[in-house]
């Protein structure tokens, strides 16, 4: 069991280092909305979106920090939700 949670965290780590090292794998980070918009900017350069957010944040780092909140909010009920599960099953055994 050692054995395999070792080669589990060396893959990890793996996964984590190989984009900041091997040049060519996307060392700039960009989310989906990103290359969305420079798609779309490509095929089409003068195209004009139907609206615009209703709100935009005021950098980088907040619209990050939401994004965050909202991921860990979401994990969090997932987890809650698979936890009560769990504890049903055994409860009621």
């Amino acid at each position: 069991m050692k054995n395999r949670s070792l080669w589990l965290v060396v893959a990890a780590l793996a996964i984590i280092a190989a984009p900041l090292v091997i040049p060519g794998l996307g060392g700039e980070f960009k989310g989906a909305d990103d290359r969305g918009s420079e798609a779309i900017s490509d095929a089409r350069p003068g195209y004009k979106p139907w609206f615009e957010p209703l709100w935009k944040p005021p950098s980088g780092e907040v619209e990050t920090g939401l994004f965050a909140l909202q991921a860990a909010i979401g994990a969090g009920l997932v987890g809650y939700v698979i936890g009560r599960r769990a504890g049903q099953k055994n409860v009621a055994h």
